[in-house]
C-alpha cells in the first residue's frame, strides 16, 4: 500500500500538540488561519456551506459589495473545494491553503514579481516532498502525483492570473473606476430629424 493510500485510510486529524511537533520536524507550511481540526470539519461539509464558513475564518463582512473580499473568498473556497475533490487529507489541505495564502501575501505585502514567487512556491513544495523522519510517518506529505496536481492547480488559479491579482492589491477601487479614460461617440446632426410619417410621403411609403 502506498503512503498516499495509507494516509487516506486514516482521516482522523492528529492533536494540536502532534501537529506542532510534526510541523517542526517536517518544516512544511500549515495554514495559520484555522487549526487542522477545523480543516477536517470543513472537508466534511457540503459545498454550499463552505462560503459562509470561509467568510468567518477570513473575517470578511462585505463580500457582497467589496470586490477584493469577493475575489479572495472565491480564491480560498475554490482551493478548499479542489483539495476536497482531490481527496487530500486535512494535513495536505492545510498545507495547500497555507501555500495559497503565502503566495498571495507575497503579492500583497512584498510586491513580489512572478518569477520570485514561483521560486517561493518551489521551495515550499520541495519541503512537502521531503521524507519525514518521525516514528509515526516516514513518507513525504505529498506524493509525486499529488504534488503535480497541486502545481497544476496553483498555475491555473494564481500564476496565470498573476497580473490581475497584482492590480487587485495595488490599485484602489476608486482609481480603477475613475482613473481609466473612456471615449464615447455621440451621433449628432445640424437639425432635428422629422418623424418617419412626416419625412416620407404616404403614397411612397405604401408602395
Amino acid at each position: 500500500m502506498s503512503g498516499a493510500a495509507a494516509r487516506r485510510e486514516n482521516k482522523e486529524p492528529p492533536t494540536v500538540k502532534d501537529n506542532k511537533k510534526q510541523n517542526e520536524e517536517a518544516g512544511f507550511l500549515q495554514w495559520e488561519a484555522t487549526p487542522q481540526q477545523r480543516v477536517h470539519a470543513l472537508l466534511s461539509q457540503a459545498k454550499d456551506q463552505l462560503p459562509l464558513e470561509m467568510t468567518k475564518i477570513l473575517g470578511f463582512s462585505n463580500t457582497h459589495v467589496c470586490m477584493k473580499e469577493a475575489v479572495l473568498l472565491d480564491y480560498y473556497v475554490s482551493g478548499l473545494c479542489w483539495a476536497k475533490e482531490t481527496n487530500f487529507t486535512p494535513e495536505q489541505t492545510s498545507f495547500s491553503m497555507a501555500v495559497m495564502q503565502r503566495l498571495l501575501d507575497n503579492i500583497r505585502e512584498k510586491r513580489m514579481p512572478l518569477v520570485e514567487n514561483l521560486m517561493e512556491f518551489a521551495k515550499a513544495l520541495g519541503a512537502a516532498r521531503q521524507c519525514r523522519t518521525s516514528e509515526e510517518c516516514t513518507t513525504p506529505l505529498l506524493e509525486e502525483e499529488e504534488a503535480k496536481a497541486l502545481i497544476t492547480y496553483i498555475r491555473n488559479s494564481l500564476f496565470q492570473k498573476y497580473r490581475l491579482y497584482e492590480l487587485l492589491f495595488t490599485t484602489s477601487r476608486e482609481e480603477l473606476l475613475t482613473g481609466a479614460e473612456r471615449t464615447i461617440e455621440v451621433f449628432g446632426c445640424q437639425g432635428a430629424l422629422a418623424p418617419l410619417e412626416e419625412g416620407l410621403p404616404t403614397h411612397l411609403y405604401s408602395q
